[in-house]
């Protein structure tokens, strides 16, 4: 980001806590495709990912005077965003999504359509901690330590769960 961006992000977030909604209004539009890209790739359910980016952007406003910077409110999205949805298997257990059902505009395609749905089945069937880990790596694009910090777990425990998530999905494929 640049330095001039970075500086309107932070001068946002300032006005955001001083209680302006235009600039609360500039966060959400600026953060809400990371937000609802964590949730949607983790469930496969644009219903339930909306509801869980409107009630982080909810909780995030209640606490919007306890974050400090931009890169505090990002790392701060990630987590309660993956908190979010672990909670959200935890507690309602949702079915998991047909493929043909779920809306894969926003997802990454392979050139092969029967390998990508291969492939997507198999995430789908990783557990849920494995899946959370594998989104948040590849699309975040967050590193072992970050992803460490984000869910509140040591980076050595990190890069085992991706390790055993790759490992499994490279067996599927071999």
């Amino acid at each position: 980001m640049t330095a001039i961006a970075e500086a309107a992000a932070d001068d946002n977030l300032a006005r955001a806590q001083g209680g302006d909604h235009d600039a609360f209004a500039a966060i959400i539009e600026q953060y809400q495709s990371i937000v609802f890209g964590i949730a949607y790739n983790f469930l496969s359910d644009r219903a339930v990912a909306e509801e869980i980016a409107q009630d982080v952007f909810l909780q995030l406003f209640r606490n919007i005077a306890a974050i400090h910077s931009e890169s505090h409110l990002l790392h701060w999205l990630r987590q309660v965003t993956s908190r979010r949805c672990i909670d959200q298997v935890r507690h309602h257990r949702l079915r998991r999504v047909e493929l043909d059902d779920a809306d894969l505009a926003s997802s990454p395609r392979l050139q092969d359509p029967l390998l990508a749905r291969r492939l997507r089945e198999r995430i789908a069937a990783l557990p849920d901690l494995q899946r959370l880990i594998l989104t948040l790596r590849y699309q975040e694009d967050l590193g072992p330590g970050d992803i460490g910090r984000t869910l509140g777990m040591p980076e050595n425990t990190v890069k085992s769960y991706l390790h055993r998530a790759l490992t499994a999905l490279r067996k599927e494929f071999q």
